[in-house]
């Protein structure tokens, strides 16, 4: 197979022209963050927010032009928002170089107005829940699965935002496959399942494709889920963020009003202590915590029924109330669970009367109940995050 390189990439953008400036992308120095691996293309192409929505067309232009040349197996490319020169040549907005400080916490949350306004990224959607973790490998993403299916079953009009760009989960996790639509060009129509709005970066690149992006792409293609797609009317939204507490959580923190955020840890210290920097994370950023949930609590064998706790037992309960958090419930390790998730049958609808099933549709009830208790307050305002 032919070898593609960053080389034969900006010469096949090179016959992609912005329709407004009449002349080529790359000579007009819009595509940044090029990388080129093993045959997966992905780059960004910096346009002015206020053209950014008519430009649809041009990045599936780009995409295509790629997608021609011999050894490319995938291409990602993204629209970015470049603000251009100001009075006397000055720069009305951030370079794309204060951009990507800003999204590592140096200066004011990024795409905010004058005055601190913003545009809502999804306005029809009531509330905003980010599900969260210090690290991986807690089941985080299996608690946002089934958190999500708890609140439907509850009658509520949910979507589900697949926010791990690295390793999207939930295309899996759903059992939906296929590319989302779009009616007009440019706004994307979320797939569904379960009575559950999904959006995915699993539905965009094949699910073996690895995403190497730097973090002004993540931001990007988060953005872009959100602004890009036709939520429609929510009660709420469920987020399954990645684990840390990196360019993700940040964007979301700054361009969202999230209305809390639920803590996945296992009970073990070492997971505890990086599920308290998640947590404080949030705190720092003024989203408030609802909880925290206890994952892999214990294990009971369903042959014998005796009891392990493989991870320890409490460790989860007994952070929550040193930290003051609310402790929202504990979830066993039990093969039902994962066997269901990998099945794309999440077990709150597949098995909804089952122990397990009651465990999780509880933790949504208090989330449910703790969030549109909030709803009444005035909207959180994203903050500004500054490193001194």
């Amino acid at each position: 197979m032919a070898k593609v390189s960053e080389q034969d990439v900006l010469a096949a953008l090179k016959d992609v022209a912005d329709p407004d400036r009449k002349a080529d992308i790359v000579s007009l120095g819009m595509v940044t963050g090029l990388v080129v691996r093993d045959g997966h293309v992905g780059f960004s192409i910096e346009v002015d927010p206020k053209r950014g929505p008519a430009l649809e067309p041009l990045r599936k232009a780009a995409e295509k032009a790629v997608e021609q040349l011999p050894g490319v197996l995938s291409v990602t490319a993204v629209l970015t928002a470049h603000r251009g020169p100001g009075p006397h040549g000055q720069q009305s907005g951030p370079s794309p170089a204060q951009g990507a400080a800003a999204a590592h916490g140096h200066g004011h949350a990024a795409g905010a107005r004058a005055g601190g306004e913003q545009k809502p990224l999804v306005p029809g959607v009531r509330a905003i829940v980010a599900v969260a973790s210090g690290k991986g490998g807690v089941g985080k993403s299996t608690t946002a699965v089934n958190l999500a299916m708890g609140l439907a079953a509850s009658g509520l009009r949910v979507g589900l935002l697949d926010a791990d760009i690295y390793g999207p989960s939930m295309p899996r996790m759903m059992a939906i496959s296929g590319r989302p639509t779009s009616r007009d060009g440019r706004v994307l129509q979320p797939l569904e399942n379960y009575g559950v709005k999904c959006m995915s970066m699993g539905f965009l690149v094949p699910e073996d494709t690895p995403m190497i992006w730097r973090g002004p792409m993540v931001m990007s293609a988060l953005e872009q889920m959100l602004r890009d797609v036709d939520w429609g009317e929510l009660d709420i939204m469920v987020v399954d963020m990645p684990p840390g507490t990196g360019d993700a959580q940040l964007t979301m923190a700054q361009r969202v009003p999230l209305a809390g955020a639920v803590i996945v840890s296992t009970p073990q210290d070492i997971a505890l202590l990086d599920a308290r920097k998640g947590l404080n994370m949030f705190r720092k950023v003024d989203v408030p915590v609802l909880g925290i949930v206890e994952n892999m609590s214990y294990f009971s064998c369903p042959n014998c029924g005796h009891r392990s706790e493989i991870f320890s037992h409490g460790g989860a309960r007994r952070e929550a109330d040193k930290l003051g958090m609310e402790f929202l419930g504990e979830i066993p390790l039990d093969i039902a669970i994962r066997e269901t998730s990998d099945g794309g049958r999440p077990i709150v609808v597949s098995q909804p009367d089952c122990e397990h099933a009651r465990a999780y549709r509880a933790i949504a009830d208090r989330v449910w109940a703790k969030v549109s208790a909030n709803l009444a307050q005035p909207q959180r305002q994203p903050p500004r995050i500054v490193v001194q």
